[in-house]
């Protein structure tokens, strides 16, 4: 059912209440900064990066399910709340330590937060746009990624690491009264029983759609998490292209996650299959001339686009495998992305680590993706959900 207001409001409202979400890439374009402030290793330090993931992961399951029958306007402001919570304690860790427990109660916001989000986007659209409901969703994180993790870097650069985390808060504040503003209080939000969303869990499809998520996009975040190491170390430019670096990966993302909303609603596999197949070539690109900056950068746009053509698809199949559970569902894709975050940066650290040099870490990205489209070849087409169950999940 739509609302007044329709997608346009929606959309525009998006791009506020989603904008804390910057906060999920926000960290891996400070890893210099304070990896260097506390004395310690870029590899180690990214386990600050993989402590949000790790609070996804656990954390926004559990919070969704909890949370099932809560409005989702409720639950998005109560979701607001603890976002203000761990981004202050981060702005206050003095130690890696407090860092990390920061992180990962920051990251148990991210997958609930979004799949409340997909809810009251698929409210405000008409039935068969799911895609595109989606991808609405997404496109707060994209512009976010845009212009909030580039401005956050040049804050970290000129102020201080912390200080970005501070201005994470006072956006946070802001997305928090964009809900009470945008989000209609309306009962059609409500939540269901708590058995439609336990339910989904027992079902094959909904966990081999999550390996092939986590696996496949995990390659943007073999090349996000380093791009600083990759403008400074890699291409011996100045630090300042790194926010540079980021807003064109952001580009990329905003580019590629329209294009994947239109996808999703027309074909059932073809935005993630195009998505997984093209980025490769990007990656190959990096590892062969990403050391001269001028190839670089549009082989970081290419990265975020092609990987964000696949997000919403992927949305979308987890709907249709369990179309009662619609907000679990996006909890949980949210949840795959952040193992997907996770196993990249995990992955460029082996390949640092072992000393292959710095854009090695694209080749990590190169055999988690391969791998990814490997347990795609071999499970989901032969296991594709009827045309009428299709048809009830908004796919055509």
């Amino acid at each position: 059912m739509a609302t007044p207001g329709g997608e346009g409001g929606f959309t525009a409202a998006s791009l506020f209440f989603n904008s804390p979400c910057v906060a999920s890439f926000g960290s891996n374009g400070i890893i210099q900064l304070f990896a260097a402030d506390m004395g310690i290793t870029i590899p180690q330090a990214t386990y600050a990066v993989t402590a949000y993931a790790a609070g996804v992961m656990i954390g926004s399951p559990v919070i969704t399910i909890a949370g099932a029958r809560l409005n989702r306007r409720h639950l998005l402001l109560g979701l607001t709340m603890l976002f203000l919570l761990g981004n202050l304690m981060s702005a206050l860790s003095t130690n890696v330590g407090m860092l990390i427990a920061a992180r990962f109660i920051t990251g148990t916001v991210q997958g609930a937060y979004f799949g409340a989000g997909a809810v009251v986007a698929s409210y405000v659209y008409s039935p068969g746009k799911s895609g595109r409901a989606f991808a609405t969703v997404m496109a707060g994180l994209t512009v976010a990624t845009i212009f909030g993790s580039p401005l956050g870097t040049f804050v970290g650069q000129q102020a201080g690491w912390q200080a970005l985390y501070g201005v994470v808060t006072a956006i946070g504040l802001l997305a928090g009264l964009a809900i009470l503003v945008w989000v209609p209080a309306t009962s059609d939000l409500d939540g269901g029983p708590l058995s439609h969303e336990l339910g989904a869990l027992r079902r094959p499809m909904v966990w081999v759609i999550m390996a092939v998520a986590a696996l496949g996009i995990s390659s943007i975040f073999a090349v996000y998490t380093f791009i600083g190491p990759y403008v400074t170390d890699a291409a011996m430019t100045d630090d300042s292209l790194i926010p540079i670096g980021l807003a064109v990966f952001g580009l990329g993302m905003a580019a590629g996650n329209q294009l994947g909303g239109h996808l999703a609603d027309r074909y059932t596999y073809r935005g993630l299959v195009i998505g997984y197949s093209s980025v490769l070539a990007f990656l190959l690109v990096i590892v062969t001339a990403g050391e001269t900056v001028w190839v670089l950068m549009p082989a970081l746009f290419g990265v975020g686009a092609t990987m964000m053509l696949a997000i919403p698809t992927i949305q979308v199949l987890l709907t249709t495998y369990a179309p009662e559970a619609p907000t679990l569902m996006g909890a949980l894709n949210l949840a795959a992305l952040n193992l997907a975050n996770a196993l990249g940066a995990v992955g460029g650290s082996i390949t640092l680590a072992v000393g292959l040099g710095t854009v090695s870490t694209a080749w990590a990205g190169v055999a988690l993706t391969v791998t990814g489209l490997l347990v795609f070849v071999a499970t989901v087409p032969r296991l594709t959900p009827s045309r009428p169950v299709q048809r009830a999940a908004g796919i055509t």
